[in-house]
């Protein structure tokens, strides 16, 4: 027990004097972002605090970020609105974790496989691909809904997981992000493997992929957020209501009602339900978010 009062006495000694070590400036810094963090984690509690609150501190003004009074009567109202609707909540809720699942590895792979190609294997017109892909940057998505629409009704994959996911394959953002990583790789790693008789796809999968894991896990996340929040595809491609997906149900919770009052305590739990997911990704993979923005990668 003393050596470990020591130990504790020691490394706070040490902290002091690292702090002492910096000047006033770096201090006042340092207060600075202290209270800006605070202030940028006002949002999370509000929307925890948002789906315990009983109707009457809903609606009091102004609005106060931590509840006083937490109540699971909302977590009830939702599972009740759903109880009067042929589809329960849990087919909207598994429909949006298979888009999802679906979503990310489609996105990752194809982002992964077609910057590796303009990256590494320089085919012709390899510049001028990649600099369409980058022109796409520029539009808008309400651009493409038309054409979008054309091709998925062309193949036939109205009310299928296929016609959730296809339209949000093209992510140029992806490609981008994962070119920046596969142009650090030495050429002479990748001929060295072919010499030992590695194919393309052999090298992609065992060389490439293991290095642009910070990349793969920013591009996932992203491809995560698209297909998790999107209600486009359930709008526009899905008739029958058992395929679409939570968060289209979320967006008719307050939807075509008498008054604004009805079902909020639902649609705050709703949107509880729908950050969470995202929430706890980024805080799995933030630690990879980082080092793509830092541009790591082979040096």
């Amino acid at each position: 027990m003393k050596t470990a009062g020591a130990l504790r006495y020691v490394m706070f000694w040490r902290r002091r004097k690292r702090l002492n070590r910096l000047s006033n400036l770096e201090k006042i810094s340092f207060v600075i972002l202290v209270f800006m963090s605070i202030f940028l984690l006002l949002p999370l509690f509000y929307i925890f605090n948002h789906a315990f609150k009983p109707y009457e501190e809903l609606f009091i003004y102004p609005p106060n970020i931590f509840v006083r009074n937490p109540t699971f009567q909302n977590f009830v109202e939702l599972l009740t609105v759903t109880k009067s609707t042929a589809i329960p909540i849990t087919r909207y809720l598994f429909n949006s974790v298979i888009v999802t699942v679906l979503a990310v590895v489609a996105i990752t792979l194809a982002s992964a496989m077609c910057a590796y190609s303009i990256s590494k294997l320089k085919f012709p017109g390899h510049k001028v691909v990649f600099s369409s892909i980058l022109l796409t940057l520029l539009f808008v998505p309400e651009t493409v809904s038309i054409p979008r629409y054309l091709i998925v009704s062309n193949l036939g994959i109205f009310n299928t997981y296929l016609g959730h996911v296809l339209p949000l394959v093209a992510v140029p953002t992806g490609v981008f992000l994962m070119k920046q990583f596969i142009d650090q790789l030495p050429n002479e790693l990748l001929d060295s493997a072919k010499i030992d008789g590695a194919k393309e796809f052999t090298i992609f999968i065992r060389i490439v992929l293991p290095v642009v894991m910070p990349a793969i896990a920013t591009v996932g996340i992203i491809a995560f957020n698209s297909a998790w929040m999107n209600t486009e595809t359930s709008e526009i491609y899905m008739q029958d209501e058992e395929m679409r997906t939570f968060q289209f149900y979320v967006s008719t919770l307050t939807s075509g009602l008498a008054n604004s009052v009805a079902r909020q305590g639902a649609a705050a739990v709703a949107a509880m339900i729908m950050f969470l997911p995202s929430f706890i990704i980024f805080m799995l993979f933030q630690t990879k978010v980082i080092a793509t923005m830092a541009h790591s990668g082979i040096k």
